[in-house]
């Protein structure tokens, strides 16, 4: 008897060993898909001794300022042009570390069944941020429907509308409440993952959709100097991982692609 509690108690301890060397990071994504992929890539971790703790966020500013602030080990929900100009107007000490997925921007419309339909004075509402902002604006441009200043790039807004042969009107509002002012809108111009939340189909529904533009691909950051971390190696292994891919796949069928 006394041999099996040794034993019984050695296995105990063997066990409380081998959780205490599982190491857990916090990763901020926003609601919809890149929480649903980061949820896959949990499971992957986890075999690999990585915990990952995932906090929802409902808009794109609080995710950076958590992680500049350390309440975050990483976020993954931008693309680098975004993180780009948080870095350059908040001053943050945080980089991008790998590519996840692309999420096609698209144009829609409750009203009209094609853009071309959109007449002259139409409303039309993008996010409120520079870079997708400036990233709606492009879409239309790149179709023809608009030009803009070519000399500020990808930074652009409405104010850098050059011509604007049926006189768009342009509306900024916050990217999650873009889906819901299609009832008041003639147009809307919606990231994907705001879409497949409020459950429009980005590979059916848009008036017109963005190709699939290698600047606005979505990454994972982290702070300057956690970048080199162990924890964070791993992170990357199983994000990058073929059934995370599958995943992506099988799940959003082609409005969501992969990046690595």
């Amino acid at each position: 008897m006394f041999t099996r509690l040794v034993l019984a108690a050695g296995v105990a301890l063997g066990l409380l060993a081998g959780a205490a060397t599982a190491e857990t990071i916090k990763v901020g994504v926003t609601p919809g898909p890149h929480a649903q992929i980061l949820e896959k890539v949990k499971g992957i971790a986890a075999a690999d001794g990585l915990d990952i703790e995932i906090l929802e966020f409902s808009d794109y500013v609080v995710p950076n300022q958590a992680l500049n602030d350390g309440e975050l080990h990483a976020n993954s929900f931008q693309h680098k042009p975004y993180l780009d100009n948080q870095v350059a107007d908040r001053g943050y000490d945080i980089v991008d570390v790998a590519y996840t997925v692309n999420f096609p921007m698209g144009i829609y419309s409750k009203k009209y069944k094609s853009f071309d339909e959109l007449p002259e004075g139409a409303t039309i509402a993008i996010p409120n941020d520079p870079t997708n902002g400036g990233r709606a604006l492009l879409i239309l441009a790149d179709k023809g429907y608009i030009a803009l200043n070519a000399e500020k790039g990808l930074k652009v807004g409405p104010a850098d509308v050059t011509e604007n042969p049926k006189k768009f009107n342009f509306i900024e509002l916050d990217a999650a409440q873009l889906p819901r002012s299609l009832e008041d809108t003639d147009a809307s111009a919606v990231n994907t993952n705001y879409a497949l939340e409020a459950g429009l189909d980005p590979s059916k529904d848009p008036i017109l959709k963005e190709g699939e533009k290698a600047p606005y691909v979505n990454l994972i950051a982290v702070r300057t100097t956690d970048k080199d971390a162990p924890w964070l190696a791993k992170l990357i292994k199983a994000y990058h991982s073929a059934e995370v891919k599958q995943f992506v796949e099988e799940e959003f069928k082609g409005s969501i692609v992969t990046a690595w």
